[in-house]
């Protein structure tokens, strides 16, 4: 994969140095890297050679290590597990978060995967297969079992003790909030480690508690998710049973990912192709033929429908050529105002201002909307016909008035046209089931592009005949 040293100068720094630790003495490796974060030595990793990133890694403790396959791109830690013994993976994957765990297990091949879970102490077997089960776009996927959790009952000092205990036995992911649970394991309140600080000696956890928590089902999906977090401006969500249990933690890290992911696929998809399930420079070149072949395909069958309005107004083109200067302007016009349309209304969605009952309310808006940028851009084009013929740069004729308002209104048209069909499309397809971000610029593009020529042709039609036609 194509590096760029600019982007990560301190990997690019130290990974001559690390390879020659890793041919001379690996087993000085681990103090020689020990003050670095893990994110850096990842770096390190997906710079060097491929064929060492495994012995690099193996230099390590293996705590250290499953720190740095956190941070590794998906591909390269993928081929790592797969190419590294069972056992030894085993060894590594088990120091892993329990949520990065299971996404580190779902991209490798999944016998593999299985024989490495088949390998892990009992504890984090568990942990793993129960996240396994869960689809990795949901909160249950997404969730980590590393939390911290106390009786109601319990006071102030106890659970002082308690969160001292639990993080000096090992690794706690969600440290930052304390979970107050029923006795029945039940979720009933929540408070920070600030609030528990605050708290009065000898206070129970049930007086200090907050018991209005936002939570979710292992259910819910992770845009759903994502929606909660920022708004109720979280640092974590608990994700609870239908009973009311306590099951794990999505915390803000995984959130911000899923913003990430979401963004790029929705980008994509708005780009006019197939969202990526691999990073740009992993995805094989057949892969990327199909992601995007496929919609290019499609758009070019619906661009052939313009080649067909066209012909159907054959004999008006040939009577008046003049109109055929102004095809790119109207199409273009619409295009980009249907556009726009729709990257507003799958923005909004996205972000949950919108629900498909909501599609009257924008209609209303867009409709008088989409007339009024048409107006101004209707406006623009006739001062161009106009101008172009009183400067002498072109000759449309003494009828060049009529051909100036031709296209004023055709514009007007066309882009109010376009702006209700790009807004109302991701309403349509959200109603079908469908992900509104499918809705791309090119789609509606190419969408308005037919129907742009035939308003533009009917309105000549009926301003210009007997005239230019």
């Amino acid at each position: 994969m194509p590096f760029d040293p600019q982007e990560k100068p301190l990997a690019t720094l130290l990974a001559p140095d690390i390879l020659d630790l890793l041919e001379e003495n690996p087993s000085s490796l681990a103090a020689e890297t020990e003050d670095l974060h893990p994110a850096d030595l990842a770096d390190v990793a997906e710079l060097i050679p491929r064929e060492h990133v495994a012995a690099f890694l193996a230099a390590l403790p293996k705590a250290r290590a499953a720190d740095v396959l956190e941070y590794l791109a998906e591909d390269l830690r993928a081929e790592v597990l797969e190419e590294i013994p069972t056992s030894e993976a085993a060894a590594m994957v088990s120091q892993m978060t329990p949520d990065d765990r299971a996404d580190a297990l779902e991209t490798i091949d999944e016998d593999v995967a299985d024989d490495i879970v088949s390998e892990l102490p009992a504890e984090a077997r568990a942990e793993t297969e129960k996240l396994r089960q869960y689809d990795p776009d949901t909160a249950g996927g997404l969730m980590t079992t590393e939390f911290i959790s106390v009786s109601e009952g319990a006071t102030v000092d106890e659970v002082f003790a308690s969160v001292r205990a639990m993080a000096r036995s090992g690794r706690k992911e969600a440290t930052y909030a304390i979970y107050a649970t029923t006795t029945e394991g039940r979720l009933h309140g929540v408070l920070s480690l600030r609030e528990l600080l605050a708290a009065a000696p000898g206070a129970t956890i049930a007086d200090v508690a907050r018991t209005e928590v936002v939570s979710v089902t292992p259910a819910t999906d992770r845009q759903e998710v994502a929606r909660i977090t920022a708004n109720y401006d979280l640092i974590a969500v608990p994700v609870v049973s239908e009973s009311g249990h306590l099951m794990g933690v999505v915390t803000v890290d995984d959130v911000i990912d899923v913003i990430v992911q979401e963004q790029t696929e929705d980008v994509q998809k708005m780009g006019g192709m197939e969202a990526l399930d691999e990073p740009y420079t992993s995805i094989g070149f057949w892969s990327m033929i199909k992601k995007r072949g496929v919609w290019l395909c499609l758009l070019f069958i619906g661009e052939l429908f313009t080649a067909s309005a066209m012909q159907g107004f054959e004999e008006e083109l040939k009577r008046a050529l003049v109109l055929s200067l102004f095809v790119p302007l109207i199409v273009s016009s619409g295009g980009n105002s249907g556009s726009q349309a729709t990257s507003l209304i799958i923005r909004a969605m996205a972000l949950g201002e919108l629900q498909v009952k909501d599609w009257w309310r924008v209609a209303l808006r867009e409709l008088p909307t989409g007339l009024t940028l048409g107006a101004i851009l209707g406006v623009l084009g006739v001062f161009r016909v106009v101008l172009w013929q009183r400067m002498g740069l072109w000759d449309y004729g003494e009828h060049y008035w009529l051909l100036a308002m031709t296209v004023g209104i055709s514009v007007t048209g066309v882009v109010a046209f376009g702006s209700m069909v790009g807004s109302m499309l991701p309403f349509l397809l959200r109603r079908l089931g469908l992900d509104p971000a499918s809705a791309s610029a090119p789609f509606v593009a190419t969408l308005v592009d037919v129907t742009g020529l035939i308003i533009y042709f009917m309105v000549a039609l009926l301003l210009l005949r007997g005239t230019l036609l």
